[in-house]
């Protein structure tokens, strides 16, 4: 009996649910939809495609050496994904369909829509747990909600991997070959423009290069990863989350090398490897979050009386945000880091979050799409989630009346001025005190081809405090 494997944001072989399920069941052929339509909809960004794409070619070599076909259709949009996956299996008379669940109330729904459809050809579909360590639902409070907070949360996630962690799966023995032909890979897909080759070295594609990007990291960098992680300088952090928020590597993967590289320790040993499995365990928090309150994934905040704020219209600061022209030295280097790499140092993300946000008092779904649009690790939960924390206005978020001060941020966790200059060479010639505000320096010595800053911090921070105190206090 012919099975299918539909491949979404799980691209690799190894330690695959859904393709070891499919393969332990029966002859087994895969299948990858093109939707852009739907990318477009979701804010896919162009260097994420691309990214997509790359491990797509990865992914097929793997395939091939297993005797699997790989087959490429294209559904624009996600409301057309049931028809096409129907043709599919009336082509190659397919009796099963086997995916890894994917969440998100759009994702919810086109995979129901899905199985609805193939029951009706008498086509069986099963769902697997893949990318999240548990299933959404399986780790609730005693009241029988999902969590709000993330320390209880973690709390009830360690005392579960204490009992029984979730086992890599073994590598995949290759099939009898079928007689059926892979389709031609895609290189590129209309209206999403490749990025440059530049962009693209930083980030090769492929199983291979995540494990070694993994390996290195554990050996080299996890135990010192809570004291460099918040300095972006320094290569202090994985920099793993493209192959995460892809496929390329399994959050299992993840968990089991850092228990590793920590003898097996949770929450003891290396203060490095826990931090770090903290982080794991924070994407793990917002995709249940995403779950639990379907709301946070329809453009709505967690915090049902913040959508009262008083959010300006100011498409002036929001494009000088976007295109790292603030006069907020940090600001502008995070933001330049965005848009030549694709992604951003996470101490980054949230300073200039909280800038938007707070400074500038910008709806924080601005940021949260412009984002999308440029990360290459673009993901709907944890990208809302961290634009909900740094704005105040989702689940277990920084507290409203705390602002990070963008150049207190810098001085503190770019001391020398390293990441400044490498992103700000207009800057290059400021002493490593004045490169953090060179708005100080005023008149004849500020840098004549850098803004002065398009906002007044303390005046600012003012306005967004008052902002929050007037809100009506409405439980979520």
């Amino acid at each position: 009996m012919t099975q299918l494997i539909w491949l979404r944001r799980d691209l690799r072989v190894s330690d695959n649910t859904a393709l070891s399920a499919a393969m332990a069941a029966g002859p087994t052929i895969a299948l990858f939809l093109l939707t852009p339509g739907q990318w477009r909809i979701h804010d896919d960004a162009p260097c994420k495609v691309d990214f997509w794409l790359r491990n797509l070619a990865e992914l097929a070599t793997e395939l091939r050496r297993l005797n699997v076909p790989l087959l490429i259709r294209h559904a624009d949009d996600w409301q057309t994904v049931p028809a096409a996956l129907r043709q599919v299996c009336h082509e190659h008379a397919v009796r099963a369909v086997h995916f890894n669940d994917d969440y998100g109330v759009d994702e919810q729904r086109r995979d129901h829509a899905v199985s609805d459809a193939l029951r009706q050809d008498g086509i069986i579909t099963q769902r697997y747990l893949d990318r999240l360590l548990f299933a959404p639902g399986t780790l609730l409070t005693q009241s029988g909600g999902y969590f709000k907070v993330f320390g209880q949360f973690r709390k009830s996630c360690l005392a579960r991997l204490q009992l029984s962690l979730p086992r890599c799966l073994p590598p995949l023995a290759p099939q009898a070959p079928l007689d059926i032909a892979s389709d031609p890979l895609p290189t590129a897909v209309p209206s999403f423009a490749a990025p440059a080759s530049t962009l693209q070295a930083l980030w090769p594609a492929g199983e291979a290069h995540a494990y070694q990007r993994l390996t290195v990291f554990v050996d080299e960098a996890l135990d010192d990863y809570q004291q460099r992680r918040d300095l972006p300088a320094e290569p202090g952090t994985s920099q793993l989350s493209p192959y995460l928020a892809a496929g390329v590597i399994s959050i299992r993967q993840c968990l089991h090398a850092a228990l590793a590289g920590n003898r097996g320790e949770l929450d003891s040993g290396s203060s490095g490897a826990v931090a770090w499995i903290n982080e794991l365990l924070w994407r793990e928090f917002y995709t249940h979050i995403l779950v639990g309150y379907p709301r946070v994934s329809m453009h709505r905040a967690f915090r049902a009386e913040t959508e009262a704020l008083p959010w300006r219209h100011a498409p002036d600061d929001l494009a000088a945000w976007q295109e790292g022209r603030t006069g907020l030295p940090i600001i502008d280097a995070a933001m330049r880091q965005l848009r030549e790499t694709g992604w951003m140092h996470n101490r980054l993300r949230m300073i200039t979050a909280m800038f938007l946000s707070k400074n500038l008092l910008i709806d924080w779904r601005e940021g949260e799409r412009w984002f999308m649009r440029q990360l290459i690790d673009g993901d709907l939960a944890a990208n809302n989630g961290g634009w909900q924390w740094s704005a105040s206005t989702g689940t277990d978020a920084v507290p409203y009346f705390r602002l990070f001060n963008p150049i207190s941020q810098s001085q503190r966790f770019d001391p020398e001025g390293r990441f400044l200059r490498h992103w700000l060479p207009e800057l290059q010639g400021l002493s490593r005190r004045d490169i953090h505000n060179p708005s100080a320096l005023g008149g004849l010595f500020a840098p004549v081809n850098y803004p002065t800053p398009i906002v007044d911090l303390g005046e600012s921070r003012a306005r967004v405090l008052a902002a929050f105190r007037d809100l009506p206090q409405v439980q979520p």
